[in-house]
């Protein structure tokens, strides 16, 4: 017999994530999985979460398909962020070293008017900060500074964004 928490995780990433109806699926992601989703915000088709809880977007935000939202250790998305198709954020690992390979949690924070392109992935511990962009494909394993572009394999620093940023996400489309 499955426990609860496992038969939760599967109803949300296997069948809620797959209807086409935004709004029914923000309803579960609020109520049943107690997640904090500000206004005007969307999570597209098949993203896959790991855990109930531990998991806050705020307002004017877009997740796109197919992307692994890892909230066991705790993930914190700011307003205006928007995190393309398919990129992965981990929050939990194994230490290398422990002769059992023990687990360990640790949160990541993406900061407001960030931008996350196709496939790239965040490891544990990292801060997106402010204004910040991931390059599609790129693997951040260190903290990004404000308004600072990185990409590649491990991320690195390649420019500068405008900190006068003023613009809104609304995607408000009914059937991702």
């Amino acid at each position: 017999m499955l426990h609860k928490f496992e038969s939760q995780m599967y109803l949300c990433n296997r069948v809620v994530s797959r209807i086409p109806s935004h709004r029914l699926r923000l309803a579960f992601y609020r109520k049943a999985m107690g997640f904090e989703i500000g206004h005007d915000s969307f999570v597209f088709m098949d993203a896959w979460f790991y855990a109930p809880g531990n998991f806050s977007m705020g307002s004017h935000c877009v997740i796109n398909e197919k992307c692994r939202l890892d909230n066991r250790g705790g993930l914190t998305i700011g307003n205006t962020v928007s995190i393309s198709a398919e990129v992965c954020i981990l929050t939990a690992d194994h230490d290398p070293q422990s002769r059992e390979f023990v687990g360990r949690m640790s949160p990541v924070t993406i900061g407001d008017f960030t931008f996350v392109g196709t496939r790239a992935m965040i490891m544990p511990g990292v801060t997106i900060h402010r204004g910040a962009i991931v390059a599609a494909g790129s693997v951040v394993t260190k903290d990004v500074p404000e308004f600072t572009i990185v990409a590649g394999v491990p991320a690195r620093p390649i420019g500068t964004r405008t900190q006068d940023l003023d613009y809104t996400i609304n995607y408000g489309v009914w059937f991702h």
